[in-house]
């Protein structure tokens, strides 16, 4: 997630951020593709087909409005079947809960896409999942513990998935700086059983009543709470 809700407060933060994402923006897109791919190759990637990363726990998959429709337009599903808004948020005065952008929906611990032969939604799967273990942050790769790592892979192949890598960063931060753009803030308040569920995204607001989102409500609460004792 490249914006924080708890680094909001005034307008001050938003135009600070708004600053901070449009220069971000800049830097990323004179990246060289070229110098990413030749960091993956020396650093070697071949998916294994394990399945690891669709998971477990850990397991959160970021997805964007326009993720959301493609993946929709595929399994016929409607928008919170597939997507949840995440249980980090803060609370505003008249109880309703404010988080930001969306994540796949899991079935228990595990992607509800995930089956033993292959991702079914593999050709409309998100940018998060086609860099998978690779990222960008500040200019330098990153990756994730994945057993596709330190395998050989051609360059060109390193090339296709080092222009991916951009890609995904370049949209990461267009999405941050829409989302910013339509975000208004508010007073905090306290956790209430009371109010709606807000999501910020890169399209604005949408207010989801809690019984559309089963359980989401005593896991946010919940949530709340352990981070206020942390």
């Amino acid at each position: 997630m490249m914006v924080k809700m708890c680094e909001v407060h005034d307008d001050i933060d938003l135009k600070r951020m708004l600053i901070e994402l449009e220069l971000q923006l800049k830097e990323v897109e004179e990246i060289s593709v070229e110098e990413i791919a030749r960091k993956v190759k020396k650093i070697g990637f071949r998916c294994q087909r394990c399945g690891d990363c669709c998971r477990g726990g850990d397991n959160n998959v970021l997805v964007f409005p326009f993720e959301i429709r493609r993946i929709i337009c595929q399994t016929g599903e409607n928008w919170l079947e597939m997507a949840e808004p995440p249980i980090d948020g803060e609370w505003d005065e008249k109880g309703n809960f404010h988080t930001l952008e969306w994540r796949l929906k899991k079935a228990d611990q595990n992607c509800r896409y995930h089956s033993q032969d292959r991702c079914r939604i593999y050709d409309n799967r998100p940018l998060l999942c086609q860099t998978y273990p690779f990222y960008l942050d500040e200019r330098q790769l990153h990756w994730s513990e994945c057993r596709g790592l330190n395998k050989p892979i051609e360059f060109q192949e390193s090339m296709n998935l080092a222009s991916l890598i951009k890609k995904r960063r370049i949209i990461e931060v267009q999405e941050a700086i829409k989302l910013i753009s339509k975000y208004m803030d508010f007073k905090r308040g306290l956790p209430s059983r009371y109010g709606l569920c807000v999501i910020h995204d890169s399209e604005g607001e949408h207010e989801i009543k809690w019984s559309q989102l089963r359980g989401m409500l005593d896991r946010c609460i919940e949530n709340t709470y352990y981070r206020s004792i942390e």
